[in-house]
């Protein structure tokens, strides 16, 4: 099963715009891991055409808050339907069994040890200095801790995370994760 583990940072934000809507956002760069090769990738807006043929060949994309927020928001751009390819949202995931969200940051030092590289606050400041590639490696780094709690949830069916000095742990259940979605894609380039 090909898997991608995506982020999205943004070139503007909901009180730029007057909007509550993560689809009337701009992108700024999407940041992607690929289980076929392995490796990360990453498209600024003006090349987000070279991201299609890959979304379209994959089985599952993996996000964060993904569902509510980056796949609007990328299915924007995209010529088909995003929606057509199985996603997991483990923000969605860590609310079905917790009742409440916790923050990227919270679950990655609970499960993994790991920390954030900054916040998106931080990332939109880089943005609008130029610091491109310092917004390339946030990007990347929340994509690696994405992908990081997934394979974690997957081998021991939970997930840990950290809250006023305490580490607690979720039980997750995955037993349905990698089941294939049905349904036809909605194909951009006529394949």
């Amino acid at each position: 099963m090909r898997i991608l583990t995506f982020d999205i940072e943004t070139a503007n934000w909901m009180s730029d715009i007057g909007s509550s809507n993560p689809a009337d956002l701009t992108i700024a760069i999407v940041c992607i891991h690929d289980s076929e090769t392995d490796s990360y990738s990453s498209y600024l807006e003006h090349e987000l055409p070279r991201l299609w043929g890959t979304l379209e060949r994959t089985d599952m994309l993996i996000g964060y808050n993904s569902d509510h927020f980056d796949i609007p928001l990328l299915n924007k751009y995209y010529p088909g339907d995003l929606t057509r390819i199985k996603s997991l949202d483990l923000m969605s995931e860590v609310y079905k069994t917790l009742g409440r969200r916790l923050k990227l940051d919270a679950l990655a030092e609970g499960t993994l040890g790991e920390k954030k590289s900054g916040g998106g606050a931080q990332s939109l400041q880089w943005w609008r200095a130029g610091e491109v590639e310092k917004v390339r490696s946030y990007c990347t780094k929340d994509v690696e801790l994405t992908r990081k709690l997934f394979d974690h949830a997957m081998e021991k069916g939970s997930l840990k995370y950290r809250e006023l000095g305490t580490t607690r742990e979720i039980r997750i259940d995955t037993s349905k994760w990698l089941e294939p979605k049905s349904g036809a894609m909605t194909f951009s380039l006529g394949l």
